[in-house]
């Protein structure tokens, strides 16, 4: 049996699985990965005939994709996965169903390249849709802040770090839902991970 989850799921991050378990992530979405690596959170979706996008800086990450796609005869056209910032997105207004953004926000230079990345995101989300981000914080554990919002983590990494009062301030600004309470993840003396996952209105403009 976990040899054929490992099979379906691949590295999927569990809290994309808990999403798709729920039913938040379901088939005849349009998905997009924003920063999506070598595609961990991908494969079931691939799998399962979703209709994909992906974007990411690394060439190399978005061809790895690229090829994932083609191995799992998921039909999607190459130019689904595309190589890009996340600040300067070139997917059209209310683009997709759900955008995923793991592990990806914290390593923003600082507040002004945040915020970009961030409006960016929700600008692409269609109204009634789903952001799903995972990122670093302050929740939970105490580092040294560098300079204002860069913190140092763990391992020695400077990243962009936010806590609990500037993620419901900035679901407030976005005029956005919370579909789950924030859930932190302590990794023992090296980092904490927030879950922030914010809905769209219906009602909303870009």
């Amino acid at each position: 049996m976990s040899s054929n989850i490992q099979q379906q799921f691949g590295q999927i991050d569990i809290y994309v699985f808990d999403q798709i378990l729920r039913g938040n992530i379901t088939a005849g979405m349009r998905i997009l990965d924003a920063g999506c690596g070598s595609g961990r959170n991908l494969l079931h979706l691939l799998r399962e005939g979703y209709e994909v996008f992906a974007l990411d800086a690394d060439a190399n990450a978005v061809d790895y994709v690229r090829r994932m796609s083609d191995s799992l005869q998921s039909g999607l056209p190459a130019q689904n996965f595309q190589v890009g910032l996340i600040e300067q997105m070139p997917f059209p207004d209310q683009f997709a169903d759900v955008v995923i953004c793991n592990s990806v926000l914290h390593f923003a230079r600082d507040a002004q390249q945040f915020r970009a990345m961030l409006s960016e995101l929700w600008r692409v989300v269609k109204p009634g849709g789903m952001l799903f981000c995972r990122l670093g914080s302050r929740v939970g554990m105490d580092f040294e802040m560098l300079r204002k919002n860069i913190y140092r983590v763990g391992d020695n990494s400077e990243w962009f770090l936010v806590d609990e009062q500037m993620l419901l301030a900035l679901t407030s600004e976005m005029n956005g839902v919370l579909v789950d309470p924030l859930k932190t993840t302590i990794v023992q003396n090296l980092r904490c991970m927030t879950t922030w996952v914010v809905r769209k209105p219906m009602s909303a403009t870009t």
